[in-house]
């Protein structure tokens, strides 16, 4: 499996997995592959810093895209979905049990995970597990920083 970072024509970033990258071209010739914000299948690739697992640090959650302009008409947008194999299922429950596991062990420490990244990176404070949200842009100067951290796995049931 592989995660692509993807963006719009109207510059909505989201994230997809596909089973490999030859899934994704084929897809996204044929114009299944949309955004989940606006609807359009005029969907590019974005720049994405590569992810090294560390099995002692866990991942912070992907940001959050925000939501369309309120000027923009509402589409009826397609969600993703799947038939899955016994396989699937059980890969799909194990991404639950980890985000489960951080979200209860680690420290939640909301927009202030940048900071509080650089404050134990740079031995400012205690090394402790956290988790909270970024922005791409500071999820990109923590990676040019060289602080190690990972998204938590978003399944559609922590949406709902």
């Amino acid at each position: 499996m592989i995660r692509y970072t993807l963006a719009c024509e109207r510059q909505h970033s989201f994230e997809s997995w596909f089973q490999n990258s030859a899934a994704y071209d084929k897809q996204s010739k044929r114009g299944l592959v949309t955004c989940p914000i606006c609807g359009s299948a005029k969907v590019e690739k974005a720049i994405m810093a590569p992810r090294l697992a560390r099995a002692d640090v866990p991942e912070p959650p992907p940001p959050i895209p925000a939501p369309p302009a309120a000027t923009l008409p509402a589409p009826q947008a397609k969600t993703p979905v799947a038939i899955m194999s016994s396989q699937e299922r059980e890969l799909r429950q194990k991404l639950k049990e980890l985000r489960d596991h951080v979200t209860k062990n680690a420290n939640y420490v909301g927009g202030k995970f940048p900071e509080e990244a650089r404050k134990i990176h740079y031995g400012e404070t205690e090394h402790r597990s956290i988790y909270g949200e970024a922005s791409p842009d500071e999820a990109k100067a923590l990676h040019e920083e060289g602080i190690e951290f990972h998204p938590l796995p978003m399944l559609p049931d922590d949406q709902n």
